[in-house]
């Protein structure tokens, strides 16, 4: 079984409007309302790539519901503790005059410790051999941190694959209880390493290299419209991205992420494995959500991936 978890799901409200003004009303075009959260996301995208996973989450009220709602009308099971007040929404504004886009992102619920740990019990539980458990995205107001080493001890425990998609510094916490896959992006890794330069792909190769050697074993590091590349203990391999016009980046790197796990759990090579994680990341950037997988097979035929040699 795959387990994603998202400790701050959210409701998505996406807007596309000719243009915005302050101090009056602004008419829009059309809207668009998503169940969404990082991990809930990579529980969409395994559910259109034919793979079963239950979503794991905290939250309370409408917006909740909303979000659970969703998820069984897609067939994917659901197991959500209690927040203290509402699951938040978000706000994401395309403005076609001067082609911009607002991200209006809200901090979200506090989570009492009663609550995070009937989440670490269902967990123990649950979980067996070769699961795969996904953290992604930000964490609810009252989650330290730190909850990601305990996550980690509990899937070591079970012998379970942990898949990390969060920018908090405490991921250099649990490379010691090896990690199957981290997906940082371009900033995320600099900060890790306090890195505040631009660097080139060989350069975040090189971190990519350091995260393994600290414990990691695959690092999926997405780049925006510069691609991806994807670093294990043997092989770094560097892909380009197609070129898209750009619509919403909001489901990108959760329609990558989603994508290669589903492909690594069918045991895929990893060079068509990281191409197909591209497309699908590309083909989300240009839609209002994530890939529907309809046009991505296009996408890879402009996608080269390339071996990176030291």
């Amino acid at each position: 079984m795959i387990y994603t978890i998202t400790l701050n799901p959210a409701i998505d409200l996406f807007i596309d409007t000719e243009r915005m003004e302050p101090n009056m009303v602004n008419r829009t075009k059309k809207y668009d309302i998503q169940a969404n959260g990082k991990g809930i996301n990579v529980s969409f995208i395994l559910k259109k790539l034919n793979l079963i996973s239950t979503a794991l989450g905290v939250g309370n009220g409408f917006t909740a519901k909303y979000i659970q709602d969703e998820l069984q009308k897609e067939g994917i099971l659901s197991y959500f503790t209690e927040s203290q007040g509402i699951t938040r929404i978000n706000v994401f504004a395309r403005v076609n005059q001067g082609k911009k886009e607002y991200k209006l992102v809200n901090p979200g619920p506090t989570v009492k410790v009663e609550q995070q740990e009937e989440l670490l019990q269902y967990l123990v539980m649950m979980l067996k051999k070769d699961d795969v458990l996904c953290i992604s995205g930000s964490f609810s107001q009252g989650i330290d941190p730190e909850i990601l080493t305990r996550f980690a001890k509990v899937a070591a425990s079970k012998d379970t694959k942990v898949v990390i998609d969060t920018s908090y510094p405490q991921v250099m916490d649990i490379l010691g209880y090896h990690p199957w896959i981290l997906k940082p992006n371009e900033d995320e890794i600099k900060t890790w390493f306090n890195i505040s330069e631009t660097l080139n792909i060989r350069q975040l190769a090189k971190l990519g290299q350091s995260l393994v050697v600290k414990g990691a074993q695959i690092v999926l590091i997405s780049l925006g419209n510069a691609g991806a590349l994807l670093v294990t203990k043997n092989k770094i391999l560097y892909g380009n991205a197609p070129k898209i016009e750009t619509l919403n980046t909001a489901g990108a790197g959760d329609s990558m992420l989603g994508t290669f796990i589903g492909n690594m759990v069918k045991n895929v090579d990893l060079k068509t494995a990281l191409k197909r994680a591209i497309a699908a990341g590309s083909d989300a950037a240009r839609r209002e959500w994530i890939t529907d997988f309809s046009a991505a097979t296009e996408l890879e035929k402009e996608i080269q991936i390339t071996d990176i040699i030291f």
